[in-house]
């Protein structure tokens, strides 16, 4: 079942956006913890179970035969080449506690290339998309990133693990980069800080662990935007099972990368041997 980037777009688009108001609507009636997964700290609750459930429903309604990755469930295979990449919650902690930062995130894969996605803020209602070629919108406007600063005026979104060695280092990277940078922020969403560089609110993102559903639509959001987007090999302790635990996400305006790198390298946060060599 072939589509264009754009048609895949706007499928991704309205199962996030009908994926949120479900997300919306059960959290003004009450959230609870219903398991926990890495560790004490990395939480679920049934509305991120619920959200999952209804988005694959519609993928599989809008999109039969395409394979599907989901935080809460898992792999299903598919026989047409098109995977989708799905986070029902990316900020599930701050929809736990009622912290307004956290969103529906679906993006769409072919050939293992993210070709289309989606971004929903839940809160806010404001849909982030994207499709290959034909650039980034929030609302259906189009994105910018903000123009290079000198590194000592760029505002850097960042994020910790859950692991107690893997947020130790983190913290340690956070208090080095801190007196060389304007400031840092950790609002909690991997998803939607792509996005926030993607319109030109931040000027960088660097978090070592996050799984693909966190950045896989966010990262063509802020590709498209005009940003670049890499996963870098990290100097961190082991993180999630399964996973490169060394592999760190990083994001900026496409001008002044060089010097982004050469921070995080500074700072501990990425390996200098091979910090040149991106992937994403």
């Amino acid at each position: 079942m072939s589509a264009t980037p754009g048609e895949l777009r706007e499928v991704a688009v309205r199962v996030a956006a009908e994926a949120a108001a479900l997300v919306r609507r059960t959290r003004a009636e009450g959230v609870a913890v219903a398991a926990t997964k890495s560790s004490g700290v990395d939480v679920v609750t049934e509305i991120d179970r619920a959200s999952e459930a209804l988005v694959r429903t519609r993928l599989g309604e809008l999109r039969p035969g395409d394979a599907v990755l989901g935080e809460e469930e898992g792999e299903r295979a598919g026989s047409t080449g098109v995977r989708w990449v799905v986070d029902p919650v990316d900020g599930t902690v701050n929809l736990l506690y009622g912290i307004p930062e956290y969103a529906v995130s679906i993006a769409a894969e072919v050939d293992g290339q993210v070709v289309a996605g989606a971004v929903v803020d839940v809160v806010r209602d404001v849909v982030y998309a994207a499709a290959l070629g034909q650039g980034a919108t929030r609302d259906g406007v189009p994105l910018r990133v903000r123009p290079a600063a000198p590194v000592a005026e760029r505002l850097v979104l960042t994020g910790f693990g859950y692991l107690p060695e893997v947020r130790a280092h983190q913290g340690a990277c956070v208090a080095r980069l801190l007196p060389l940078v304007r400031d840092v922020r950790r609002m909690g969403s991997c998803a939607l800080d792509l996005c926030h560089v993607a319109e030109g609110i931040a000027d960088a993102y660097v978090e070592e662990g996050p799984q693909p559903w966190d950045w896989a639509a966010g990262s063509l959001v802020v590709s498209e935007a005009g940003g670049r987007f890499a996963r870098l090999p990290g100097t961190g302790p082991a993180g999630s099972p399964g996973t490169d635990p060394r592999e760190v996400l990083v994001a900026g305006p496409a001008e002044g990368w060089d010097e982004l790198v050469d921070l995080l390298v500074h700072t501990g946060f990425l390996n200098h041997a091979n910090a040149s060599g991106s992937r994403g």
